[in-house]
């Protein structure tokens, strides 16, 4: 069933999209760099915001049941930076609920800038996720496979404080190139692997297909929604082994001229290759590259690695 919603939004999607790709860049090979530069900027500026990866020091999954959350050691979740007692967080397959430990909440505990009272509490996949802040903490639940987990966030996480900025090769223009885009009708569920050693199933609408030093590339992306508009490639190549991330980066673009159910072009700009989120911090869980993307050519653009 869940498969037959995407399909249908995907079809929907096809029909009503008509993003268009630039033919170039909008002005000289100066001005694009400049361009580039900024953009890499604001990356390290997003990933150093005070909820961005870098704040990330925790990631606890419940048990069907009461997990009590707090500093203290009886907790069955323990936070070092939280107060003794925070809260006891139920899970009754699936459903979860927020209820006070014993002597109350904490006077600085926020529910979604609220406070807290004993309420229900929704993960990453809702409509509106809930967010528990205190102190400097913050703290959202998120929905992998079947488990639900407290993802734990630190304004004073040491990734944030001791950031020493990202690494990139030098931006190349040849590594911004216009690719076929051949779609698929209809759309294709591929099995994305994930670092939990999970599978997660997305839909693929089509594929980039374009030349690169020689040899025919050809990239399958997902969408992370039935609304994305943009492609979500996860790829790995060869510079894995000694520059780049060992499990692979991530490239966003925007979608075909034509939309992702007709023949047409897409802008993959290779510059604009980034670590996913596990290359930062161990409590991540991050996608890795299904087989069909996993290169065995160099691309030296983009990221490098974050750590030597």
């Amino acid at each position: 069933m869940k498969i037959k919603v995407w399909l249908l939004a995907l079809t929907l999607l096809a029909l009503t999209t008509t993003t268009v790709a630039s033919d170039k860049p909008s002005s000289g090979p100066d001005s694009w760099r400049q361009a580039t530069l900024k953009w890499r900027a604001d990356r390290a500026a997003r990933l150093q915001a005070p909820e961005g990866w870098l704040s990330l020091i925790g990631l606890e999954w419940l048990k069907e049941g009461d997990n009590s959350v707090g500093s203290a050691p009886d907790n069955r979740i323990q936070i070092a930076k939280a107060p003794a007692h925070l809260a006891v967080v139920r899970l009754d397959h699936g459903a979860i609920r927020l209820q006070p430990p014993q002597g109350g909440f904490p006077k600085d505990l926020f529910v979604d800038g609220h406070p807290p009272q004993e309420q229900p509490l929704y993960a990453d996949d809702a409509a509106n996720p809930s967010k528990l802040k205190v102190g400097t903490l913050t703290v959202i639940l998120i929905h992998r496979d079947e488990r639900i987990g407290l993802r734990i966030k630190d304004l004073d996480a040491p990734g944030r404080t001791g950031f020493h900025g990202l690494r990139w090769y030098a931006p190349d223009p040849k590594y911004r190139v216009r690719a076929k885009w051949i779609p698929y009708n209809p759309p294709k569920m591929l099995d994305i692997p994930t670092i939990l050693g999970t599978t997660d199933k997305l839909p693929a609408p089509g594929a980039a297909e374009f030349t690169l030093a020689g040899q025919t590339v050809r990239l399958e992306p997902v969408l992370e929604d039935p609304d994305s508009k943009e492609l979500f490639f996860i790829l790995r190549d060869t510079t894995s082994r000694a520059t780049t991330y060992g499990s692979g980066r991530f490239l966003y673009t925007e979608l075909p001229d034509h939309g992702v159910s007709q023949p047409g072009e897409v802008w993959l700009d290779l510059n604009q290759l980034i670590n996913p989120p596990c290359a930062f911090t161990p409590y991540a869980t991050c996608p890795l590259p299904p087989p069909q993307n996993r290169l065995q050519i160099a691309i030296p653009a983009g990221e490098q690695r974050y750590h030597d």
